[in-house]
C-alpha cells in the first residue's frame, strides 16, 4: 500500500507550536496516548498490522528546507533553535502499539518523550481514517470532481455571510486529497471575488505551503491534560499560559480554554494573560452559554470583548457557523475553525468518531510512576479518560458534572 503520510509538515500547526514549547519548558517530560474509537467500529481484518507498516514508513520522513523556509517566513514567531531540532528529528515505530481484539476493535497506545511523541497524533489519526476507507473499499467511490464542486459552495455560504474561517480538518480527513481539494476550492473561492468574509487559511502545514495560505491554530488540549497530569489541574492553565508566554514572547494567539472546563479556567485566567492572548477557543458545551462567560469575563478585566477573537470549532458545519456569525458578531470578533465537515464529507460516508488523547504523564524519566490525566468537556458525558481519574479530578475541581 502507498504511504498515507508523505510529507513531514503533512500536520496540524499546534503539534510544532507544542513540540517547541514542550522542548522549552518541559524537555524531560515523557508521557502516554490512547486512541478512542466513541463509535466502537470494527475494522478490517488485518487493520492494526496495515496501521503498523503505515506507522513504520513514517521513519523515512525528513523535514526539507522548502518546508522550513516556509514556517519561517509565515510562522515568525516560532525560535528558529526549533528548526535544528526538526531537521534531527526522525519517527520511530517503537513508540507506537496496534492492535486488534477478537471483535475487530482498535487499539492503539503511545509512549515516549513528549517532545518526540507529540508529532504523532494527527499523523496517526490521519492515517487510521484513510486506511480504513481503503480497506473497506469506500475510497473508490470518492468523486473529487464533485467534492471540489461542494467545497466551493460551501466557502460561496460562508464568506457571503462574513465567516472567517479556516480548515481544521486533518485528523479525521476521508484522504489527503479530500483536504487538499477542499482547500484548493476555498481558496479559489476567495480570491475569485470580493466578499465578507475570509478564508483565513489552514491547520495544515503542508497544504498552507502548498496553497501559499497561513497556517493556523495554537494548542491543543493535551498541552494542559499533560500539565494538570504533573502539577495538578486547579494551576494547569495558569502553568500552560505562562509556559506559552515563556517561549513565545508576546505572541500567543489563541488560548483553548475547556480541558478542565470553563469554571477553573476563569479563575486562572487574570487581566495580565487576558491582554495577552488574542483571544480564545470555545470547542464543547453550548456556543451561545460559552460566548455569554468569555463576554463577562472580558468585561470584568476592564476589556471590551470586540476586541478580541473567538474561535467557534466545536463540530461545526456550515449552517452552524452561519448561525453563530449571526449573534456573535455584535459580541466579539468571530472566527471557525471547521474540522470533519469541510474534509470528509462525502455522500453514503461516514466519518470516523475517533481521538487520541493524552492520558499520563510525568515530569522526568527518572520518575518511576505516572500520573494519570483526563480531560473535562463542557459537553455533560465526554468527558475522556479513567473513570476514576475523571471522578479525582472533578473532586479537585469541586465540578459535580
Amino acid at each position: 500500500m502507498k504511504q498515507i503520510i508523505s510529507h513531514f509538515t503533512d500536520d496540524d500547526l499546534y503539534k510544532f507550536t507544542m513540540c517547541c514549547s514542550v522542548i522549552d519548558n518541559f524537555p524531560r517530560a515523557r508521557v502516554k496516548y490512547s486512541f478512542t474509537d466513541r463509535d466502537g467500529t470494527v475494522y478490517p481484518d488485518g487493520f492494526a498490522d496495515r496501521l503498523a507498516e503505515q506507522v513504520a514508513m513514517l521513519e523515512n520522513l525528513v523535514i526539507t528546507d522548502e518546508e522550513i523556509d516556509f514556517m519561517k517566513r509565515r510562522c515568525p514567531y516560532i525560535p528558529h533553535w526549533f528548526y535544528n531540532y526538526l531537521r534531527g528529528y526522525r519517527f520511530n515505530r517503537e513508540w507506537v502499539a496496534a492492535r486488534q481484539d477478537e471483535e475487530g476493535h482498535l487499539h492503539v497506545d503511545i509512549e515516549g518523550s513528549w517532545a518526540d511523541t507529540i508529532l504523532l497524533e494527527v499523523k496517526v489519526l490521519a492515517i487510521i481514517s484513510e486506511l480504513y476507507y481503503c480497506m473497506t473499499g469506500q475510497a473508490e467511490c470518492f468523486d473529487y470532481t464533485d467534492y471540489y464542486r461542494k467545497s466551493y459552495c460551501k466557502a460561496e455560504r460562508l464568506l457571503d455571510v462574513g465567516c472567517r474561517f479556516s480548515d481544521f480538518g486533518t485528523r479525521r480527513r476521508a484522504s489527503f486529497m479530500a483536504e487538499d481539494t477542499a482547500v484548493r476550492a476555498m481558496k479559489d473561492c476567495c480570491t475569485g471575488g470580493k466578499w465578507n468574509g475570509k478564508f483565513v487559511g489552514t491547520s495544515n502545514v503542508y497544504l498552507a505551503m502548498k496553497y501559499d495560505l497561513t497556517p493556523v491554530g495554537t494548542m491543543a488540549h493535551e498541552f494542559v491534560s499533560a500539565i494538570g497530569g504533573m502539577y495538578g489541574p486547579q494551576m494547569a492553565n495558569h502553568i500552560a499560559m505562562d509556559s506559552w508566554r515563556q517561549t513565545f514572547r508576546g505572541a500567543l494567539g489563541t488560548y483553548l480554554y475547556d480541558t478542565f472546563g470553563w469554571d477553573i479556567f476563569s479563575l486562572n485566567f487574570s487581566e495580565d494573560f487576558a491582554n495577552l492572548f488574542k483571544g480564545l477557543r470555545v470547542d464543547s458545551g453550548d456556543n451561545r452559554e460559552q460566548l455569554r462567560k468569555i463576554v463577562g469575563k472580558y468585561r470584568s478585566l476592564g476589556i471590551d470583548p470586540k476586541t478580541k477573537q473567538v474561535t467557534f470549532s466545536n463540530a461545526l458545519n456550515t449552517d452552524k457557523a452561519i448561525e453563530i456569525q449571526q449573534y456573535a458578531r455584535e459580541y466579539c470578533q468571530p472566527s471557525f475553525g471547521i474540522g470533519t465537515h469541510f474534509t470528509n464529507d462525502f455522500e453514503g460516508v461516514s466519518p470516523l468518531n475517533i481521538v487520541i488523547k493524552l492520558t499520563a504523564a510525568k515530569i522526568t524519566e527518572a520518575w518511576p510512576f505516572y500520573n494519570d490525566t483526563c480531560k473535562l468537556s463542557e459537553d455533560n458525558g465526554k468527558h475522556t479518560g479513567k473513570p476514576e481519574v475523571i471522578a479525582r479530578f472533578k473532586a479537585a475541581l469541586n465540578r459535580e458534572k
